[in-house]
């Protein structure tokens, strides 16, 4: 059955800082806080279309700081959550994102009591130095605590990083990779900084003293990330903003496209497609694969087998039931 997310965006409630990059209303295409009235009437009206199309999907509170909005609205919003939990079997749990300073042992007791399943933590970086050029409030060791409550309290724990923000390098963002690997969450987002207008990175950025990476540095960034955190078992369920009129008319720069995801994971495959040939020696050769990984080992516009020719290889490739990247000669 295909799995989905109601998402429901509450722009900057609850923040206690306007950090250097946001400006959630252009990010999520929100302009205020819903009531739980509104809420139940988006779940009661979402749940017969999941179920008609046979689909599951969780009740996703993003967009803000969720547990640090006042408790009683909290607490509403996820009263309405858990009603329609246990009223439409459409839905299949709760989540929230929120911030690594606003858990605490009390605020895991309220979201355990509700039925609420998985928290992302905002960390964006485990650089103090990053995290504090961009007045996150927060340190690396906030992201820690956070990790273990959740975690405790039987909760799945996701994760959020960025890339490229002001006082970033690509070896920063790959320690921020390997020290989400040392937390263990079940899942993580990558989103690759966007330059907003109105924000203090789009003021740095303007002046000249910050830019961000380039999109091919990105690219080759997110990819690695993207082989480091598969390797060790953690779901990248992100990569990158969702498409957006709103993030495109304000955008002064970064690294934006409504098809990233697709492009990191094709140079995944060009990378790993390299180290399997070299050894090899150039040549014509066919590559076995599974189907559904067909359209990421040739790339977008059959970008990697051109890149490949041109270094020598001259690839095939080939669907092959369960395989992933299985070489021949042709």
């Amino acid at each position: 059955m295909k799995k989905t997310n109601i998402s429901i965006f509450i722009p900057h409630a609850g923040c206690p800082h306007l950090c250097s990059f946001c400006d959630q209303k252009s990010i999520s295409g929100a302009q205020k806080a819903p009531s739980a009235k509104e809420v139940a009437d988006l779940l009661e009206k979402q749940a017969e279309s999941l179920y008609e199309r046979n689909i599951e999907a969780e009740i996703a509170f993003f967009g803000g700081s969720f547990t640090a909005i006042p408790c009683d609205y909290m607490t509403e919003l996820l009263e309405t959550a858990s009603r329609a939990v246990k009223q439409f079997p459409a839905y299949t749990g709760i989540r929230c994102s929120t911030r690594p300073d606003c858990i605490d042992e009390e605020i895991t007791g309220i979201l355990k009591r509700f039925g609420v399943t998985a928290v992302e933590l905002g960390a964006q970086s485990m650089s103090d130095e990053v995290l504090k050029a961009n007045e996150r409030g927060h340190t690396s060791d906030d992201v820690r605590k956070a990790s273990e409550l959740i975690k405790s309290a039987g909760i799945e724990l996701g994760l959020q990083m960025m890339t490229g923000l002001y006082k970033d390098t690509p070896e920063r963002s790959l320690e921020t990779c390997r020290e989400f690997i040392k937390i263990k969450p079940r899942t993580v987002r990558i989103y690759p900084t966007v330059i907003l207008e109105n924000t203090r990175l789009g003021e740095l950025y303007k002046s000249g003293e910050y830019e961000s990476f380039s999109f091919e540095e990105t690219v080759e960034l997110c990819a690695k990330m993207l082989e480091m955190f598969e390797e060790n078992h953690i779901s990248v369920i992100r990569m990158g903003l969702h498409a957006s009129r709103e993030v495109e008319e304000k955008m002064l720069g970064g690294v934006y496209h409504p098809s990233f995801r697709e492009i990191a994971e094709s140079r995944m495959f060009y990378n790993r497609l390299i180290e399997l040939l070299e050894p090899l020696g150039k040549g014509k050769y066919t590559v076995f694969t599974d189907k559904r990984n067909i359209s990421k080992a040739v790339g977008q516009k059959r970008e990697n087998l051109r890149r490949l020719y041109e270094k020598g290889y001259d690839i095939r490739i080939k669907e092959r039931s369960g395989a992933y990247l299985d070489i021949g000669e042709i």
